[in-house]
């Protein structure tokens, strides 16, 4: 039955429905037209393209700034949270309106994002933040009455101990808690055009007393090509809110289950007939190994993190038989597939990942080592090396190693040799070493290429090299041909399921940080 049109029920409803509707209009007609005349998305329509239509339940919708001068200025206080379903899955989700006082960070905002982080940890949810913001709101947080009421009274606000993956997207000017989470994230994707810093450019020229130019501070090729922050660089807002739909994809909603199963693509493995012809036998000429490992694994699964850091080396998300792998991989095409201190970084974390969440690994195995030089040194390889050594031997989820060509010294420890891994394979094409032969033969007889006495050298140092020699004392558990590498995997894989813990690892480094 109808309310009277004056009846205190329906002034409760046309009330409610005012306070909706002003919520829900965000910044203003004004900006929000500025953005799509700028070819962005605002916060809810980034919601609306990354979630399954009809789902999301918003949190804190009638929230504002603990200010009483910004109360009618700040609709959901500038950033929009709650609840949906991706892939039919639940998630938390963190969309910063920029159009409401820049996304500016503040003591109501702050709550909810706490709540989603604490909601998504006790109840096994991915995290996905979608990241813009100016960073904390001006003057809220100036003053010791500012600080203490905003900052430090959640003391697991930047705390990760992964109990669910986390996904960040840098959509627009990202600045303070908006980078921190980022940073925090299991993978990150960047829209060109934006920026991630700890600060405005405008404060660090300030500070420095010299015009900043913002993509030098926080552009997407400075982090993705040097300090390694980003996983993914790409155009527009949709294709980074798709990929964060596929990384997501290959994990679990939380540690304490396996990663989904999928079908499995029709036409996996129908290159494996040819893959021979994507390794040169000579071991100095390069190629590309991504071309390997898209043979070998479930067609069109390949997903790569961070291929424009640390190139020398290949980690990437994909599928053996519909199930969720995570691929090492040594990549000759950069540096001959030796490993420098960014790919050794890149290849910890991704190990980090995958055993958090209960990832199998496999390495594909063809380096002459580890980059040594001054360079190295300063960047502390020993230490990044180490690292990755750390890593590999406290993952406990599955770790099978295929020697394409060559392994040498310390770095076939590294790649899974020497029972780093649960089961060693290698090609016929295989050697393995403690050393390039030709490097041998300078350091113990002084001699170079042309040299009389070179060749005979050269030949003593390659003699017991063979996959068979290190097949014969058990080194290798298995040699197999090139076109027999995917089933080898699957069936290897399905040997060391973790049948007594359901597909659960131990999770030794969920707290190892995301960044270091």
């Amino acid at each position: 039955m109808d309310q009277p049109v004056n009846s205190p029920s329906q002034q409760l409803l046309d009330d409610y429905e005012q306070r909706r509707l002003k919520a829900l209009a965000m910044g203003g007609p004004a900006k929000l037209q500025e953005r799509r005349d700028a070819g962005m998305l605002n916060a809810r329509e980034r919601i609306d393209r990354l979630v399954d239509a009809g789902t999301f339940l918003e949190s804190g919708l009638f929230a504002t700034s603990v200010v009483e001068a910004a109360k009618d200025r700040s609709p959901a206080d500038g950033k929009v949270v709650g609840y949906a379903k991706i892939g039919d899955r639940d998630v938390a989700v963190v969309s910063n309106d920029f159009t409401v006082m820049g996304a500016s960070s503040s003591a109501t905002n702050g709550k909810k994002i706490g709540h989603m982080k604490r909601t998504a940890t006790a109840r096994g949810l991915p995290m996905v933040f979608l990241g813009e913001s100016s960073g904390a709101r001006m003057p809220d947080t100036m003053g010791a009455r500012g600080m203490g009421s905003m900052l430090g009274s959640d003391p697991t606000q930047y705390m990760r101990t992964r109990e669910t993956p986390w996904a960040a997207a840098v959509l627009g000017f990202c600045y303070g808690s908006s980078t921190w989470y980022t940073a925090l994230s299991d993978f990150t994707v960047m829209r060109k055009g934006a920026i991630m810093a700890v600060s405005s450019p405008r404060l660090v020229s300030l500070a420095v007393k010299e015009v900043i130019d913002p993509e030098d501070i926080g552009g997407w090729k400075l982090h993705s090509e040097v300090t390694g922050l980003l996983d993914m660089v790409v155009d527009t807002d949709e294709e980074a809110l798709a990929a964060i739909i596929r990384f997501l994809s290959y994990m679990p909603s939380h540690h304490h289950q396996p990663p989904p199963v999928v079908p499995v693509t029709e036409g996996s493995g129908a290159d494996m007939d040819k893959i021979l012809d994507l390794v040169p036998t000579n071991r100095t000429q390069v190629y590309d190994v991504r071309k390997v490992i898209r043979a070998i694994v479930d067609k069109e699964s390949f997903f790569e993190m961070k291929p424009r850091f640390g190139k020398v080396a290949v980690t990437a998300l994909t599928r053996l038989n519909g199930k969720t792998v995570g691929v090492i991989a040594n990549n000759p095409l950069y540096k001959g597939g030796a490993l420098d201190t960014e790919a050794c970084e890149k290849i910890t974390s991704f190990i980090v990942m995958c055993d958090s969440f209960n990832i199998p690994l496999v390495l594909l195995v063809d380096t002459p080592g580890f980059i040594i030089g001054l360079d190295a040194e300063r960047k502390r390889a020993p230490g990044r090396i180490m690292n990755f050594m750390a890593a590999l031997q406290l993952a406990t989820v599955p770790k099978i190693s295929v020697i394409l060509r060559k392994s040498y010294g310390q770095a076939y420890l590294n790649m899974g040799g020497g029972r780093n891994s649960d089961e060693v394979a290698a090609w016929p094409t295989a050697e393995v070493s403690f050393m390039t032969p030709s490097f041998a033969v300078n350091i113990v007889h002084g001699l170079e290429p042309g040299d009389a006495g070179y060749e005979e050298r050269l030949e003593e140092m390659e003699r017991g090299n063979s996959v068979y020699d290190i097949a014969a004392v058990f080194g290798v558990q298995h040699v197999i041909l090139p076109q027999e590498t995917r089933e080898y995997l699957i069936r290897s894989l399905d040997v060391h399921a973790m049948r007594l813990t359901n597909g659960v690892g131990q999770h030794l480094m969920r707290t190892w940080p995301t960044t270091f």
